[in-house]
């Protein structure tokens, strides 16, 4: 086991900097989840980890051993990879045992690494197949099983659940969780998938344009955003953004929506802002927090309601997404199976201020 360092890490293709001065620290045996959409870095960051990719500049540390120019087979990881990567003539033994048999592991220890692995995978009984007689989970338990056998310092995942459906992909998360738990490895998974960002990670990196936005546990990243990126790419539906002014309205300090209501600030968030009045900022609202009206929610809302007219409706089963516009902006809002609202219609829901969030357009941080 060891703890990942990495120091103003940056990685250039020609012109383009992919990778701009990252500094992460990540302690021995945490899961850390790099996150962020296509083209931020996340995928370059790991195999520079791994070794299969040159570094421009920066330190990268396993352990206590600066790893720049070590080769990969020598950094005692394990990677595991989007496509498998399974040799199709061999057999899921074979598969998994490969790498050990390279480097003339005793086969009596080759067949103990192996079958603990496949137990501890559920795959015990497919040993003798090949890669065709299996289905994609059972592939990608194979190509786990493959890194597991290694006993590395570090597992590398790079997106290992985007061939899978939804379905195995939510079976697949836990059993990524359950081996986590069972090994205790140091872990860096990369994905552009939220949902696996914020179940899987004991810490999220939220990357954008070569660089760390954000680095925070699922709550924090989620609950409490420094920027508008991180805010607009971590939940689904993605958080609303409108322009608000703020003021001070009958003794309170309220953000006004453009189109829209007056929402009272909480004390702690209106002392931040007051400097703000009278400028236009970016008011930042999870569709959570735009609700159905009181008469609808037991009569327990502190919100503000507001009429809209509803564009479009989106049942979920166990929620209902309603789309609405507020001048020029399209919003979207959560709202309870009791409620049938229809497209066209007007209705009332009611905007909750307390997770609201303020945002400067000059600079897009979160005040």
């Amino acid at each position: 086991m060891a703890d990942v360092t990495l120091q103003n890490l940056v990685k250039t293709f020609d012109t383009v900097e992919a990778v701009r001065g990252i500094d992460l620290q990540i302690p021995n045996n945490e899961f850390v989840v790099l996150v962020g959409p296509s083209g931020c870095g996340k995928s370059t960051v790991l195999r520079m980890i791994a070794g299969l990719e040159d570094i421009t500049s920066g330190d990268i540390r396993i352990g206590d051993l600066r790893v720049n120019d070590v080769p990969p087979k020598d950094r005692n990881i394990a990677m595991v990879f989007q496509n498998y990567a399974l040799y199709p003539h061999m057999t899921v033994e074979q598969n998994m045992s490969f790498g050990l048999r390279l480097r003339k592991v005793a086969k009596s220890e080759i067949r103990g690494k192996v079958q603990r692995a496949a137990d501890i995978l559920g795959i015990a009984e497919l040993l003798g197949r090949r890669p065709r007689e299996l289905s994609g989970g059972q592939r990608q338990r194979v190509a786990m099983g493959r890194a597991i056998v290694r006993d590395p310092q570090v597992f590398l995942f790079d997106e290992p659940l985007s061939n899978l459906d939804a379905k195995l992909r939510g079976q697949m998360r836990i059993e990524i969780q359950r081996l986590h738990q069972q090994l205790r490895t140091t872990t860096i998974y990369v994905t552009h998938d939220q949902v696996e960002a914020m179940t899987l990670a004991d810490r999220v990196v939220v990357m954008n344009a070569g660089r760390i936005e954000q680095a925070g546990t699922p709550d924090e990243v989620y609950h409490q955003p420094r920027t508008r990126f991180v805010a607009g790419f971590m939940g689904s539906p993605a958080m609303n953004f409108l322009n608000c002014q703020v003021t001070e309205e009958n003794g309170h300090t309220v953000a006004r929506l453009a189109d829209g209501p007056a929402l009272p600030l909480p004390a702690e968030q209106a002392a931040r802002v007051r400097s703000y009045a009278g400028r236009t900022l970016v008011a930042g609202l999870r569709p959570e927090n735009i609700r159905e009206t009181a008469s609808h929610d037991g009569g327990n809302s502190s919100g503000v309601p507001h009429d809209v007219s509803i564009d479009i409706v989106e049942p979920l089963g166990r929620e209902t997404i309603v789309y609405f516009r507020l001048g020029d902006s399209t919003l979207c809002a959560r709202v309870g199976t009791e409620v049938h609202p229809r497209a066209g219609e007007q209705t009332s829901l009611v905007f909750h201020p307390d997770r609201l969030h303020l945002i400067d357009p000059e600079t897009d941080l979160v005040l």
